[in-house]
């Protein structure tokens, strides 16, 4: 069951801090099929098409974080993964959809192996499906293409940005 964004640790540290820019802690997974064509999930708040991911809650680690967006956004179990890039930049900040200015961390996790049936629909997706890397979905956000592009380069060592 998702959580609902005023009972997450973000949710709370909004009402503390009010309009403030806060760090954003979470995960995002690059999940392959057989065919190498990538996950995407059309987010039910504003219809982008994006890659599994969400913000992490407290006492969880970020691997955990990992599995439990993948879960919540497409019925996926993560059983192995390898992270493959940071993201903790000062250009990758943004505003929420409620308005409120945060700077991005994001821990990318490659899914290695995975397992169960894939929901199209989720209480925070409207759809899942699996795209060539050459033929993405439109209204995929920049960073999404930025991620790939660290797949496509990625040699065994982390990338950190």
């Amino acid at each position: 069951m998702t959580l609902a964004y005023e009972d997450s640790y973000l949710g709370q540290m909004r009402k503390l801090v009010g309009n403030r820019k806060m760090f954003s802690i979470g995960a995002r997974a690059i999940i392959q099929d057989k065919q190498e064509r990538v996950l995407f999930v059309k987010r039910r708040d504003n219809q982008q098409w994006v890659m599994p991911a969400g913000s992490m809650e407290l006492d969880e680690s970020i691997l955990e974080t990992c599995k439990r967006e993948v879960f919540e956004e497409t019925g996926l179990i993560v059983e192995d993964t390898t992270l493959i890039a940071i993201y903790s930049h000062p250009r990758y900040s943004f505003i929420t959809s409620y308005g409120d200015p945060y700077q991005m961390i994001r821990f990318v996790f490659l899914v290695n192996t995975w397992s169960g049936k894939l929901k199209t629909k989720t209480d925070e997706t409207l759809n899942a499906q699996f795209f060539a890397l050459d033929e993405l979905p439109e209204n995929v956000p920049d960073l999404y293409h930025e991620t790939i592009q660290d797949l496509s380069s990625f040699d065994g060592h982390v990338i950190v940005k």
